[in-house]
C-alpha cells in the first residue's frame, strides 16, 4: 500500500472515532427520564406499649438494698399483729419495681396473703365516682356549677343545722335555709355542708343515726338521696371542708344522668377499659376465696359477697386489688389515659388533682382528712407544701385512702404510682406514712 493510501486509512479512522467519542458525549448529557419514585406504604400502627411490666429496680432508680427495708417493715408488723397480711405495689416511669404480699388474708382459715387478693377499698370508690362525674362533664351532660336539685329535686329544699345554747345552758338545734344552694363542685370538694354519722357535731349526729344512716344497703339509689337531703347541714355550702356523704349523692346523679347503676356504669366506662378486672362493687363466686378477710363484728363490713347490689355507694362501695389500683393511679399519672385507652382528658385530670380547697384546706385538725401540708382536689389529698406534712413526698403528688387502711398515690414528679393494700382501720395512718416513708427513702435517682 502506498504512503499516501495509508495516511488516508488512518485519518479515516480517526474521524470514525472521534465522531463516536462525541455521540456517546452527547448521549451521556441528555437527562434521562426519572423512573416515578416508590411510595412506601403506610406503616402499620404501633401497638402502645403495655403499662406496669415488671422491671430491675436499679433501672427505675432504686436502691436494691434500700427497697428491702420495705419487706422488714411489713414482716415485723406481721410478725407483732399490727395487721394480717398486705400487698405493696410500685411502679416507676409505667414499671413495676417491686410487688410483693405478705401475711394472711384470712387468718382463720390459714389462707395466705397473694398478690391478686381482693380487698375492700371503702373510700378509695371516692375516686373512681370521681372520674365518673367528670366524664360525664366532658360529654357536656353536666356542669360543677349546677345544682344538686336540678339532678335530685329532693335537695331543693335542705336546711341547715345551727346549735344554740338556750339560757339554761342546754344545747339545741335550730333550722334555717342555705345562703345558697349546693352544686356539683361543692359535693367534689367536700364542701357541700354534709357530713359522715360519725364526724358530725352531737345532735347532727343524732339526726344521722335517727336516719339510719350506717348502713344504707337495703335502699335504692332514689332513697338513699331523699335521706341525706332530709339531714341538716353541719354549714353552709362552699364555706367549709366536712368529710362526708357527699360521693354517695355524686353516685346518685351518675345514675340519674347516665341512665345506668353506679356498679353498671363503673364497670363499663372506667373497671372494663383501664383493665381493674377485680374491681367493682360486688365479689363473683369464683373470686369470693380471694377477698381479705375483715371480722363480722366490723362497723366497716361492706356485703360485697351479696349475689345483687340494691345501692352501689359511690362514696364506699367498692372492692379491688393492688394491681387495679395500680393500674387507676398509672391512668391518672398519663393525663387519663392507659395502654391507648383514654377515659379523661389531660386538662380535666390537671383539675381533679390540683388543690381546690385553697384556704378551707389551711387546717391540722384530725377531722381535715388530707392532713397537714396538703390540700383537696376531686376527692384526691394534694401535697400543697414540701414541709408540713408528715413525711416524704413531692409537691404535687396526689393520693386517697380507705378507712381500713388502703391507700394509692401518684407522685408527677417521681413518676411514681403505688398502692398499699391493708386491713387494719386503727393502723391506717401508721401504715400510710410508714409505707410511704420507705419507698421514698429507696428512691436514689
Amino acid at each position: 500500500m502506498k504512503r499516501w493510501q495509508t495516511f488516508r486509512l488512518v485519518t479515516t479512522l480517526i474521524s470514525i472515532m472521534l465522531l463516536l467519542s462525541l455521540a456517546s458525549a452527547c448521549a451521556s448529557s441528555t437527562p434521562k427520564e426519572t423512573p416515578p419514585a416508590q411510595v412506601a406504604a403506610p406503616a402499620a400502627p404501633t401497638a402502645p406499649a403495655k403499662s406496669l411490666t415488671p422491671a430491675a429496680p436499679e433501672e427505675l432508680g432504686f436502691s436494691p438494698e434500700r427497697l428491702s427495708r420495705i419487706d422488714a417493715a411489713i414482716k415485723a408488723d406481721v410478725e407483732k399483729k399490727a395487721y394480717d397480711g398486705a400487698v405493696l405495689i410500685i411502679a416507676r416511669k409505667g414499671k413495676v419495681a417491686y410487688f410483693k404480699s405478705f401475711g394472711k388474708r384470712n387468718p382463720e382459715k390459714d389462707l395466705p396473703m397473694t398478690d391478686d387478693a381482693i380487698f375492700r377499698v371503702h373510700s378509695m370508690t371516692k375516686s373512681v365516682t370521681a372520674v365518673a362525674v367528670m366524664q360525664l362533664m366532658e360529654e357536656g351532660k353536666l356542669l360543677l356549677s349546677d345544682p344538686v336539685f336540678k339532678y335530685l329535686p329532693a335537695f331543693r329544699d335542705v336546711q341547715v343545722g345551727e346549735i344554740k345554747t338556750s339560757a339554761d345552758g342546754k344545747e339545741e338545734l335550730t333550722l334555717r335555709p342555705p345562703k345558697r344552694h349546693m352544686n356539683i363542685l361543692d359535693l367534689l370538694c367536700h364542701t357541700s355542708g354534709l357530713s359522715y354519722w360519725f364526724m358530725a357535731p352531737k345532735l347532727i349526729q343524732a339526726e344521722y343515726n335517727k336516719a339510719g344512716m350506717r348502713n344504707l344497703s337495703d335502699l335504692t339509689s332514689k332513697e338513699v338521696a331523699d335521706k341525706i337531703a332530709s339531714l341538716p347541714l353541719v354549714a353552709d355550702p362552699g364555706t367549709q371542708y366536712n368529710y362526708s356523704v357527699s360521693y354517695d349523692v355524686l353516685g346518685c346523679i351518675v345514675e340519674v344522668i347516665s341512665g345506668q347503676t353506679l356498679d353498671q356504669y363503673v364497670a363499663e366506662r372506667i373497671a372494663k377499659p383501664l383493665g381493674m378486672k377485680d374491681s367493682g362493687f360486688l365479689v363473683p363466686p369464683d373470686a369470693a376465696d380471694r377477698l381479705v378477710f375483715m371480722p363480722p363484728t366490723s362497723p366497716f363490713l361492706t356485703p360485697v359477697l351479696a349475689t345483687e347490689i340494691k345501692f352501689a355507694g359511690g362514696g364506699g362501695g367498692m372492692v379491688g386489688t393492688a394491681m387495679d389500683f395500680a393500674r387507676f393511679g398509672q391512668m391518672l399519672l398519663n393525663g387519663g389515659e392507659l395502654d391507648g385507652v383514654r377515659v379523661l382528658s389531660p386538662a380535666t385530670v390537671q383539675l381533679m388533682t390540683a388543690d381546690s380547697l385553697g384556704e378551707l384546706g389551711r387546717r391540722t385538725d384530725s377531722q381535715y382528712q388530707p392532713g397537714p401540708g396538703h390540700g383537696g382536689g376531686f376527692d384526691f389529698y394534694v401535697r400543697r407544701d414540701a414541709g408540713g406534712a408528715y413525711g416524704l413526698g413531692s409537691v404535687g403528688e396526689f393520693y386517697k385512702q380507705g378507712i381500713a387502711g388502703t391507700i394509692y398515690w401518684v407522685d408527677p414528679k417521681q413518676e411514681l404510682v403505688a398502692a398499699f393494700m391493708v386491713n387494719n382501720p386503727g393502723a391506717r395512718e401508721y401504715c400510710r406514712w410508714q409505707i410511704k416513708n420507705l419507698i421514698y427513702q429507696a428512691i436514689v435517682q
